[in-house]
Protein backbone atom coordinates (compact mmCIF):
# COMPACT_ATOMS: atom_id res chain seq x y z
CA UNK A 1 0.00 0.00 0.00
CA UNK A 2 1.26 3.49 -0.98
CA UNK A 3 -0.90 6.55 -0.19
CA UNK A 4 0.00 9.87 -1.23
CA UNK A 5 -0.69 12.72 1.82
CA UNK A 6 -0.56 16.03 -0.40
CA UNK A 7 0.96 18.88 1.15
CA UNK A 8 -2.08 21.31 0.81
CA UNK A 9 -4.29 18.85 2.41
CA UNK A 10 -1.81 18.61 6.02
CA UNK A 11 -2.81 19.94 9.25
CA UNK A 12 -2.47 23.89 9.49
CA UNK A 13 -0.80 26.52 12.14
CA UNK A 14 0.27 29.87 11.77
CA UNK A 15 1.33 31.68 15.16
CA UNK A 16 3.04 34.48 13.13
CA UNK A 17 6.75 33.26 14.31
CA UNK A 18 5.94 29.49 13.61
CA UNK A 19 4.42 28.69 9.93
CA UNK A 20 4.04 25.02 10.43
CA UNK A 21 2.06 21.61 8.70
CA UNK A 22 1.31 18.24 10.86
CA UNK A 23 1.24 15.24 8.76
CA UNK A 24 -0.31 13.51 11.74
CA UNK A 25 -2.74 14.59 14.69
CA UNK A 26 -0.46 17.09 16.94
CA UNK A 27 -1.47 19.88 19.12
CA UNK A 28 -4.97 21.34 18.04
CA UNK A 29 -5.03 19.29 15.10
CA UNK A 30 -6.88 15.86 14.95
CA UNK A 31 -7.60 13.73 12.67
CA UNK A 32 -8.49 10.59 14.11
CA UNK A 33 -6.86 8.34 10.62
CA UNK A 34 -3.80 10.27 10.97
CA UNK A 35 -2.53 9.63 14.49
CA UNK A 36 0.73 8.25 13.30
CA UNK A 37 2.56 5.18 10.92
CA UNK A 38 3.46 2.37 13.01
CA UNK A 39 6.21 3.98 15.69
CA UNK A 40 6.51 7.30 13.75
CA UNK A 41 4.01 9.79 15.61
CA UNK A 42 5.10 13.24 14.63
CA UNK A 43 6.10 14.78 11.14
CA UNK A 44 5.77 18.65 11.49
CA UNK A 45 6.98 21.01 8.81
CA UNK A 46 8.02 24.24 10.61
CA UNK A 47 9.11 27.57 9.31
CA UNK A 48 10.13 29.47 12.07
CA UNK A 49 11.04 33.14 11.86
CA UNK A 50 14.18 34.70 12.34
CA UNK A 51 15.34 35.62 15.92
CA UNK A 52 12.21 33.80 17.41
CA UNK A 53 11.54 30.04 18.04
CA UNK A 54 11.02 27.43 20.74
CA UNK A 55 11.11 28.61 24.54
CA UNK A 56 12.26 26.10 27.20
CA UNK A 57 9.57 23.17 27.16
CA UNK A 58 9.98 19.50 28.19
CA UNK A 59 9.54 16.42 27.08
CA UNK A 60 9.88 12.51 27.92
CA UNK A 61 9.78 9.25 26.18
CA UNK A 62 10.52 9.90 22.84
CA UNK A 63 12.49 10.53 20.02
CA UNK A 64 12.81 13.79 18.71
CA UNK A 65 14.57 13.80 15.43
CA UNK A 66 15.13 17.73 13.93
CA UNK A 67 16.42 17.82 10.25
CA UNK A 68 17.02 21.47 8.76
CA UNK A 69 16.42 22.27 5.26
CA UNK A 70 17.09 25.94 5.06
CA UNK A 71 19.01 27.98 7.63
CA UNK A 72 19.75 26.98 11.02
CA UNK A 73 18.39 25.88 14.50
CA UNK A 74 20.00 26.21 17.78
CA UNK A 75 19.82 24.14 20.48
CA UNK A 76 20.15 24.15 24.23
CA UNK A 77 18.93 21.67 27.10
CA UNK A 78 18.75 20.81 30.76
CA UNK A 79 21.64 18.07 30.57
CA UNK A 80 24.11 21.16 29.39
CA UNK A 81 23.84 20.39 25.58
CA UNK A 82 24.13 22.72 23.17
CA UNK A 83 24.76 23.05 19.76
CA UNK A 84 23.83 24.71 16.18
CA UNK A 85 22.47 22.46 13.76
CA UNK A 86 22.39 24.10 9.92
CA UNK A 87 20.63 22.67 6.67
CA UNK A 88 21.26 19.20 5.63
CA UNK A 89 22.26 18.20 9.07
CA UNK A 90 20.23 16.54 11.71
CA UNK A 91 20.29 16.50 15.67
CA UNK A 92 18.29 13.50 17.61
CA UNK A 93 17.02 14.02 20.97
CA UNK A 94 16.24 10.64 23.40
CA UNK A 95 13.81 12.03 25.90
CA UNK A 96 14.08 9.32 28.23
CA UNK A 97 13.38 9.45 31.54
CA UNK A 98 12.62 13.78 30.91
CA UNK A 99 14.66 16.85 29.51
CA UNK A 100 13.98 20.12 28.97
CA UNK A 101 15.24 21.92 25.71
CA UNK A 102 14.85 25.50 23.79
CA UNK A 103 14.94 25.42 19.89
CA UNK A 104 15.69 28.93 18.39
CA UNK A 105 16.35 30.39 15.41
CA UNK A 106 19.01 32.87 16.10
CA UNK A 107 19.93 33.58 12.09
CA UNK A 108 19.13 36.49 9.99
CA UNK A 109 17.16 34.16 7.99
CA UNK A 110 13.73 31.75 8.44
CA UNK A 111 14.52 28.35 9.14
CA UNK A 112 12.94 25.43 7.60
CA UNK A 113 12.84 21.68 8.94
CA UNK A 114 11.29 18.85 9.91
CA UNK A 115 10.58 17.72 13.20
CA UNK A 116 10.22 14.12 13.48
CA UNK A 117 8.85 12.08 16.70
CA UNK A 118 9.34 7.92 17.07
CA UNK A 119 8.07 6.18 19.72
CA UNK A 120 11.14 4.63 22.16
CA UNK A 121 11.16 0.63 22.89
CA UNK A 122 11.81 1.18 26.04
CA UNK A 123 10.36 3.80 28.10
CA UNK A 124 12.75 5.26 31.27
CA UNK A 125 15.72 5.43 29.88
CA UNK A 126 18.62 8.16 30.29
CA UNK A 127 17.99 11.37 28.12
CA UNK A 128 20.41 12.05 25.22
CA UNK A 129 21.24 14.32 22.67
CA UNK A 130 23.46 14.26 19.62
CA UNK A 131 23.94 15.82 16.31
CA UNK A 132 25.75 15.39 12.87
CA UNK A 133 27.20 17.10 10.11
CA UNK A 134 25.71 15.42 6.66
CA UNK A 135 27.28 17.11 3.40
CA UNK A 136 24.71 16.32 0.52
CA UNK A 137 27.27 15.04 -1.55
CA UNK A 138 27.51 11.42 0.36
CA UNK A 139 23.86 10.82 -0.34
CA UNK A 140 23.89 11.94 -3.79
CA UNK A 141 21.62 8.95 -5.61
CA UNK A 142 22.38 6.80 -2.60
CA UNK A 143 20.09 5.87 0.35
CA UNK A 144 22.41 7.30 2.99
CA UNK A 145 21.76 6.96 7.35
CA UNK A 146 21.55 9.51 9.59
CA UNK A 147 20.04 8.11 12.57
CA UNK A 148 19.19 4.48 13.50
CA UNK A 149 18.30 1.98 16.66
CA UNK A 150 18.94 -0.77 14.60
CA UNK A 151 21.53 -3.63 14.99
CA UNK A 152 24.61 -3.18 12.93
CA UNK A 153 23.68 0.23 11.96
CA UNK A 154 25.20 2.74 14.86
CA UNK A 155 28.94 4.10 14.65
CA UNK A 156 30.49 7.67 14.62
CA UNK A 157 28.86 8.33 11.02
CA UNK A 158 25.45 7.68 12.23
CA UNK A 159 23.41 9.31 15.22
CA UNK A 160 22.16 6.78 17.45
CA UNK A 161 17.90 6.53 18.58
CA UNK A 162 16.40 4.25 21.29
CA UNK A 163 14.02 2.69 19.02
CA UNK A 164 13.72 0.24 16.52
CA UNK A 165 13.80 2.66 13.30
CA UNK A 166 16.26 4.46 11.36
CA UNK A 167 15.97 7.80 9.22
CA UNK A 168 16.90 7.50 5.64
CA UNK A 169 18.42 10.49 3.28
CA UNK A 170 19.05 10.38 -0.37
CA UNK A 171 19.45 13.56 -2.80
CA UNK A 172 18.83 12.64 -6.69
CA UNK A 173 19.18 14.48 -9.73
CA UNK A 174 16.42 14.78 -12.89
CA UNK A 175 15.47 11.40 -14.26
CA UNK A 176 17.68 9.31 -11.78
CA UNK A 177 15.98 6.28 -9.90
CA UNK A 178 17.08 4.72 -6.20
CA UNK A 179 15.46 1.75 -5.53
CA UNK A 180 15.00 0.15 -1.89
CA UNK A 181 14.07 -3.17 -0.68
CA UNK A 182 11.46 -3.52 1.94
CA UNK A 183 10.42 -5.64 4.51
CA UNK A 184 6.47 -6.42 4.45
CA UNK A 185 5.04 -4.99 7.82
CA UNK A 186 7.64 -2.41 8.36
CA UNK A 187 6.13 0.79 8.17
CA UNK A 188 7.85 3.75 6.05
CA UNK A 189 7.62 7.65 5.57
CA UNK A 190 8.94 9.63 2.84
CA UNK A 191 9.06 13.03 2.04
CA UNK A 192 10.45 14.36 -1.16
CA UNK A 193 12.17 18.22 -0.91
CA UNK A 194 12.27 20.75 -3.64
CA UNK A 195 11.05 18.24 -6.21
CA UNK A 196 8.73 15.94 -7.22
CA UNK A 197 8.94 11.88 -7.76
CA UNK A 198 7.36 9.14 -9.18
CA UNK A 199 6.87 6.40 -6.01
CA UNK A 200 6.04 3.46 -8.06
CA UNK A 201 4.30 4.65 -10.18
CA UNK A 202 2.63 7.33 -7.95
CA UNK A 203 3.35 10.98 -7.98
CA UNK A 204 4.64 12.99 -5.05
CA UNK A 205 5.09 16.61 -5.00
CA UNK A 206 7.48 18.71 -2.70
CA UNK A 207 6.61 18.27 0.67
CA UNK A 208 3.54 15.80 0.09
CA UNK A 209 4.03 12.59 2.78
CA UNK A 210 4.17 9.23 0.82
CA UNK A 211 3.06 6.68 3.54
CA UNK A 212 4.31 2.72 2.60
CA UNK A 213 3.60 -0.80 4.10
CA UNK A 214 3.36 -4.36 2.60
CA UNK A 215 5.41 -3.08 -0.18
CA UNK A 216 8.18 -5.28 -1.21
CA UNK A 217 10.46 -3.04 -2.63
CA UNK A 218 10.40 1.15 -2.94
CA UNK A 219 11.10 2.68 -6.55
CA UNK A 220 11.85 6.24 -6.67
CA UNK A 221 12.41 8.20 -10.03
CA UNK A 222 13.08 11.69 -9.96
CA UNK A 223 10.86 14.39 -12.69
CA UNK A 224 12.97 17.12 -11.12
CA UNK A 225 16.08 17.42 -8.86
CA UNK A 226 14.87 16.49 -5.42
CA UNK A 227 16.04 15.22 -2.09
CA UNK A 228 14.43 12.64 -0.40
CA UNK A 229 13.94 12.10 3.50
CA UNK A 230 12.59 8.61 5.00
CA UNK A 231 11.41 7.30 8.53
CA UNK A 232 11.40 3.67 8.56
CA UNK A 233 10.36 2.19 11.70
CA UNK A 234 8.19 -0.80 13.07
Amino acid sequence: MIEIRPFDNLGKANHGWLDTSYHFSFSNYYDPSRMGWGALRVWNDDWIKERSGFPPHPHSDMEIITYVRKGAISHRDSLGNEGRTAAGDVQVMSAGTGITHAEYNLEDEATELFQIWVLPDRKGLAPSWGQLEFPKGTRAGNWVTLASGRKGETGSDVLSMNADARVLAATLDEGETIDLDLVGDRHYYMVPIGGTVEVNGKTANDRDGVAVTGEERLSVTAISPVELLMVDSR
